[in-house]
């Protein structure tokens, strides 16, 4: 690695920490063009990514893995997160049972809070009640506390299982531990509104567009911009 590569991956690095993602996005895609391979950066820089969206970069995602699998600096910490992001990407451009696959063996080899809230949401993706019910249940008792996880389940049960009721206490425990998860004040917004308190599902709606939003939501930005233009229509 020469000196200054070194330094531009750490400035590109702070400016992704501190929030400037289009910075961040610039020195990284800087870094690459010139053929630098560092795990550090590249994992990075795959999830910035898959956040960004499209098919494009989607592929772009598992072409800078799999550089990212080989750089000099890999470690088998970040294993986990190298093979969630690829599965993302897979599961994006259309090819669900290779994403279920590899978060199936990562889940496997490499059990965690990551694996379990990424293949948890994607059995959802999948349709089948019975096999989300039973891994999102065993990833509550991983982590009963996971935001995600309680996301996950409301969604099981608000999605596949038409038990509103039920699923609406996990969302309410999901927000009991994070208050700005996008899926989750998005459901709660559907339920305000629901029960006429459109004041309370619109200041839900408004700071679940402040969010990030991430491949694996449910409630899109498109989503949560029409359900608002309905409230305020």
């Amino acid at each position: 690695m020469g000196f200054m590569d070194g330094i531009n991956v750490r400035k590109a690095m702070m400016k992704h920490q501190k929030g400037d993602y289009e910075g961040a996005m610039a020195g990284y895609e800087a870094l690459y063009q010139k053929g630098y391979t560092s795990c550090s950066y590249l994992l990075a820089y795959s999830v910035l990514l898959l956040r960004a969206g499209g098919e494009e970069n989607y592929k772009k995602v598992k072409e800078i893995l799999k550089k990212a699998e080989k750089a000099p600096d890999y470690k088998g910490e970040s294993r986990p997160q190298l093979l969630m992001n690829y599965a993302v990407a897979q599961y994006k451009l259309g090819d669900m049972a290779s994403a279920v696959n590899l978060l199936e063996a990562a889940h496997q080899k490499y059990p965690c809070g990551l694996i379990y809230e990424a293949l948890g949401f994607i059995y959802i993706e999948t349709g089948d009640a019975e096999k989300a019910l039973s891994y999102n249940l065993e990833a509550l008792e991983y982590d009963e506390e996971s935001p995600v996880t309680l996301d996950n389940l409301g969604q099981l049960y608000y999605r596949l299982m038409n038990d509103k009721e039920t699923a609406r206490k996990y969302f309410e425990k999901a927000l009991e531990q994070k208050d700005n998860q996008i899926d989750t004040l998005y459901f709660l917004a559907l339920y305000d509104a629901e029960d006429g308190k459109k004041e309370a599902a619109i200041e839900k709606l408004e700071k679940a567009l402040e969010g990030r939003f991430s491949p694996l939501n449910f409630a899109t930005k498109e989503k949560v911009e029409a359900e608002l233009a309905k409230l305020k229509g």
